[in-house]
């Protein structure tokens, strides 16, 4: 009795804060701008009771008619929803008019925008209230009289790109209050795990979800037997047949669970945006997206959030530059549509995949959910992985984390969490910004001036969500918004799919003529990170140590004499596996060294993972590595980013794992992703076993 009166209280004090938040700021941009006008307080406060009322009644209806719509314009559709609602209010309530679309518009935005600062000022957490009445209505409809499962399940949350020195420098600066709370009572525990040599989220993603990342030497690579065909995970044709090759079957996900927004799928029964399975739009329109749209409240925050990233950013660069922070980019790198990107993961993706999951857990249905929050990993790639700005990223995560802990206390089915990482990232100035050179510059200058190269060495990750998602849309969507989408970006469709960012314009150069195609170029040089990789195309098979050293016999030395390299693996006719060193050989197939061990600042497994890479079928010719400063704790990206990761050296290959303490992990180190697939998989066996048992 007494907490449901404390409910009923605490309802109506937020009633009135946000009635009066809202009421001021409709005078706040009646003084601001002269098309609006409000003649007294009174009115006002008529006018957002109104107004309030009307949403109510029509909201609903509207969203649920033009869902699609909003969605596809990240929100923004729904400012002309928000607009009529208000200009039909003023036709009801004299005294409160507006001179245009633009006044109503901005007052819409206004009035969310105070509202969502007295909440933050007043601790109102506005969000927990939706997951409370509307999650829960829509649950009880969808669910019915199906009893929830009496076993807890078990809701993995990856935070992409964060390493687990990050995770706890982040938790003892008290950028994570959340987690550093679970870790203090003892629920869970942290600890590391070590990637392969490629740690990046092709190769890590698809071994914890699916167990295997066999012949993935890198985020893009040649396969020589089929034509020197590029695969990249970039591409979401290329990811739907890698997980098509990785897959068995028996994935994490393959009892009973939900995938949201992961390249790959785990052979989950129920995906949502995962790239691996993208089959079809409408999947997207869950009766959770439905709920969350039909809440002109959520709507108008997300967009003011979207808004207030986007002026962050600029703030950040202009931050870095005036405090002389190095290394940083400027409008080169953070320019054009950047800011658009950065809002668009940091703020629209992420509620987005809260409130599905929020949905998810509430539902009850899942044995298993699997989601993956990206805005960090962009973060850390183009501020840097301690700059400010990334660490106050991880705080919005941590009360994202939040909210979903409160949502299972909240449901009928108990859930545990599991916050991981596919991998981390190392800091460090560009190839390029120490060097003046790219690596394909380095390498055009070691081979003779006649031969002919292609390269890709742009970092594509944040626009790689975009372009799946509209190539989805071109190809399965056969409505009204298909079809625009499908007319807009024809001239962009690049082998199925629609090219954007730096994608689109190497498509555009390589069509004028600019660049040379990667099918009739003699070289291919790739990046991945800190990992360079070498093919030459006309070898039909992977070139030995010796064969390269006689037709180019300048690439090898050059390459080991420039202070920016610090390894390469090569195959050796006589002696397999060879990693060289400027000073120094490694043999891996007995362990051998010669001279100084070019591994030594790699860790004591690097030639335990060069070992298994060597042995792809797809790995290059030439395997490059770039240095590594131990002291310094940084190395330098062949890729344009100041946080990276794909190769080896520093925090990128340490991925975090946070788990409740009652699984006893802490027993052996995790070397690996197919490693930590495994461990996982079997704490999931368990649950099930005790179920049963």
């Amino acid at each position: 009795m007494l907490a449901k009166l404390r409910s009923r209280i605490y309802w109506l004090v937020r009633t009135l804060v946000i009635w009066i938040s809202e009421v001021l700021g409709l005078a706040l941009m009646a003084w601001l701008f002269s098309g609006i006008q409000v003649d007294s307080w009174g009115n006002a406060f008529l006018f957002i009771a109104v107004v309030a009322l009307l949403n109510a009644v029509m909201w609903p209806m509207l969203s649920r008619l033009t869902l699609r719509f909003i969605v596809y314009t990240f929100g923004f559709g729904a400012l002309i929803f928000n607009a009529f609602v208000l200009w039909l209010g003023s036709q009801l309530v004299p005294g409160v008019s507006f001179l245009n679309i633009g006044s109503l518009i901005s007052t819409a935005l206004g009035i969310t925008a105070v509202n969502t600062l007295f909440s933050f000022a007043l601790s109102i957490d506005d969000e927990a209230s939706y997951y409370r009445h509307a999650l829960r209505r829509h649950i009880k409809k969808i669910r019915g009289t199906t009893p929830v499962r009496n076993y807890p399940g078990v809701a993995f949350l990856e935070i992409d790109g964060l390493s687990e020195p990050d995770l706890r420098s982040a938790i003892q600066e008290d950028y994570m209050p959340n987690l550093a709370r679970w870790l203090q009572s003892g629920s869970h525990s942290l600890m590391s795990w070590e990637t392969d040599t490629s740690s990046q989220t092709g190769a890590c993603q698809g071994a914890i979800l699916h167990g295997n990342n066999n012949d993935m030497p890198a985020f893009r690579w040649v396969e020589k037997k089929n034509n020197n065909r590029l695969i990249s995970c970039s591409n979401a044709r290329n990811v739907m047949e890698i997980e098509k090759h990785i897959s068995d079957g028996n994935g994490l996900l393959s009892v009973n669970g939900y995938s949201r927004v992961n390249m790959f799928s785990g052979d989950a029964k129920d995906n949502i945006l995962t790239v691996g399975r993208m089959t079809s739009l409408s999947k997207i329109y869950t009766p959770f997206y439905y709920s969350y749209f039909s809440n002109p409240y959520n709507v108008s925050r997300t967009i003011v959030l979207f808004i207030v990233e986007i002026f962050r950013e600029y703030g950040s660069r202009l931050r870095q530059k005036f405090k002389g922070v190095w290394p940083r980019f400027g409008r080169e790198k953070r320019g054009g549509l950047f800011p658009l990107k950065r809002a668009a993961l940091c703020v629209y993706l992420r509620d987005i995949i809260t409130y599905t999951l929020a949905g998810d857990i509430y539902l009850g249905d899942a044995d298993a959910i699997y989601a993956t929050y990206a805005s960090h990993d962009e973060l850390s790639h183009y501020c840097g992985p301690e700059d400010k700005d990334t660490m106050n990223g991880l705080t919005k995560l941590d009360k994202a984390f939040g909210r979903l802990e409160r949502v299972a206390q909240d449901s009928e089915r108990s859930y545990k969490f599991v916050i991981l990482s596919d991998h981390g990232q190392t800091k460090g100035a560009t190839f390029k910004q120490r060097y003046h050179m790219t690596l394909e510059e380095l390498v055009h200058g070691l081979l003779p001036s006649e031969i002919t190269i292609h390269s890709r060495l742009d970092a594509n990750e944040g626009w790689d969500r975009v372009s799946a998602t509209l190539t989805d849309v071109t190809q399965n969507d056969e409505r009204f918004t298909g079809k625009v989408t499908r007319r807009v970006t024809r001239k962009r469709l690049e082998e199925g799919q629609i090219a954007v960012g730096p994608a689109y314009h190497r498509l555009k150069q390589e069509r004028k003529g600019k660049i040379i195609p990667v099918d009739e170029a003699q070289v291919v040089v790739l990046a991945s990170g800190n990992l360079g990789l070498i093919y030459f195309n006309d070898w039909s098979e992977r070139m030995s140590y010796e064969q390269i050293n006689q037709a180019f016999p300048d690439l090898i030395p050059g390459l080991l004499n420039h202070e920016g390299i610090g390894f390469i693996l090569v195959k050796s006719e006589k002696d397999g596996g060879i990693v060289l060193g400027k000073n120094g050989k490694y043999y891996l197939n007995d362990d051998h060294v010669e001279g100084e061990n070019p591994l030594t600042n790699f860790g004591p497994r690097a030639a335990h993972h060069l070992r298994r890479t060597n042995s792809f079928t797809n790995v290059p010719d030439i395997v490059v590595n770039s240095f590594y400063d131990s002291e310094k704790d940084e190395g330098a990206a062949f890729e344009e980013q100041i946080g990276f990761h794909g190769g080896m050296g520093g925090r990128q290959n340490k991925g975090l794992l946070l788990y409740p303490t009652e699984w006893m992990l802490d027993k052996e180190e995790i070397v690996g992703a197919e490693h930590l697939h495994r461990v996982l998989k079997n704490q999931l066996i368990d649950l099930q076993n005790k179920v049963n048992s």
